[in-house]
């Protein structure tokens, strides 16, 4: 009986063997389907550059691994070809020329930031090549008319725009009004951040509220001292802080080196740039805006659920271990699944025809929906305010999404 066993048991095992081996054989049968990115891996925007470029092969190798690529009866498996445009607009746009005139790719994948989106977008426009972009979220990028340029992200001006619902909120479950609030706003002077801060004084002005602090950070990011020293004196409710992982860094550290007392901090790229795991108890009680969460009930037939993303992200790329999968990682996976998608609903690799098809993108992932405008923008997916809670990011905005109540007031 027990030979039987024995025997059952390596038979099953060759069995998984051998299936395991043909699809291996049928993944490499595939044939290479070329996809192009300029992206940052040194510079400013280094560390989400890289956030990015593993969502992209991380999403590659699931697909590969689900198949392929089907279009007209044969199998393709994306291949990247990567540039570092070192964080430099310029060098950006002359990778993008490269990558489509020298490297004969057809199809391209964003950089990240959208500064870096805003300088290539002319270049794959001009030679009518598609681009799914993962990390330009700036509303400038969808008022120029652009016919080949789709996005995946919600676009920048909502990112923080909940952090002043939830300010107005508070004020008026306190007994005040939203017009007794002050606002402080400390932005980069980029387009992305630019349009943060857009948003934010849109709201802002609705709600009555009075902005005392309108600031630009420093251009290198690293030291916000000058404008921390006016909140200390005009004492805001709310403190907005957009500026990137460096940014957010520097921020977070400065705001608890200078005991800061604001009621309310809601910043970009706490993930990114690791604020827990880097600043511990300063992160405690900020708010963060962020375009997914693995908390949501996301879900599709390539990833599993957005918690299964991120577990098996992590299992995949061990370095993200002890801390959350960002936002800039799960998107970049989003965008390559939209290419597939796109690709077998349009039966060819007609680049125009390709284009079509993104434009008619109507798909369900672990990410969220994503259904694109006639400019090019997500129009499907809403944005997400998390809350640094003992050292957890637990979502409190917007409510049909929260898992927890917001901690009010953060010191």
């Amino acid at each position: 009986m027990e030979l039987r066993k024995l025997a059952l048991s390596v038979t099953a095992t060759a069995a998984l063997a051998l299936s395991a081996s043909a699809a291996q054989a049928a993944s490499h049968a595939c044939e290479e389907l070329h996809l192009g990115a300029a992206i940052s891996l040194t510079g400013k925007y280094a560390t989400n550059g890289i956030h990015a470029q593993n969502g992209y092969d991380y999403a590659i190798k699931k697909i590969d691994e689900a198949g392929g690529v089907k279009v007209d009866g044969k199998c393709y498996n994306f291949k990247v070809t990567y540039y570092d445009d070192e964080s430099k607009g310029d060098r950006g746009a002359t990778l993008a020329e490269r990558l489509i005139n020298q490297d004969g790719v057809q199809y391209m994948l964003g950089p990240y930031s959208s500064g870096l989106t805003k300088a290539i977008a002319p270049v794959t426009e001009k030679y009518g090549i598609p681009m799914v972009e993962a990390e330009g979220a700036s509303r400038s990028l969808f008022n120029k008319g652009y016919k080949y340029l789709f996005a995946v992200l919600s676009t920048s001006e909502q990112y923080l725009a909940s952090a002043i619902t939830l300010a107005a909120e508070q004020a008026t479950k306190n007994g005040g009004s939203p017009s007794d609030v002050k606002v402080a706003i400390a932005v980069e002077n980029d387009p992305f951040s630019l349009d943060i801060r857009a948003g934010v004084l849109e709201d802002a002005k609705k709600l009555g509220m009075k902005v005392v602090i309108d600031e630009k950070l420093p251009r290198d990011l690293s030291d916000m001292t000058a404008i921390l020293t006016k909140v200390k004196l005009v004492k805001p409710d709310v403190l907005i802080v957009s500026g990137h992982s460096k940014g957010a860094a520097t921020a977070v550290r400065q705001i608890g080196e200078q005991k800061i007392s604001v009621p309310m901090v809601a910043i970009t790229h706490c993930e990114a740039a690791d604020v827990t795991g880097n600043f511990g108890d300063f992160a405690e009680s900020i708010l963060c805006s962020t375009q997914w969460a693995e908390t949501l009930t996301y879900e599709d037939p390539i990833f599993g659920t957005a918690a299964n993303y991120e577990t098996e992200f992590k299992a995949t790329y061990p370095e993200y271990a002890e801390k959350k999968v960002p936002y800039q990682t799960a998107q970049a996976s989003a965008a390559v699944y939209v290419f597939k998608d796109a690709f077998e609903r349009a039966g060819t690799l007609d680049k125009d025809a390709v284009r079509d098809a993104i434009a008619a993108t109507d798909l369900k992932t672990f990410y969220g929906d994503i259904r694109f405008s006639e400019a090019g923008n997500n129009v499907a997916k809403p944005m997400v305010l998390r809350q640094i809670q003992g050292g957890e990011y637990n979502v409190v905005a917007p409510s049909a999404f929260a898992s927890h109540e917001l901690v009010w007031p953060r010191n």
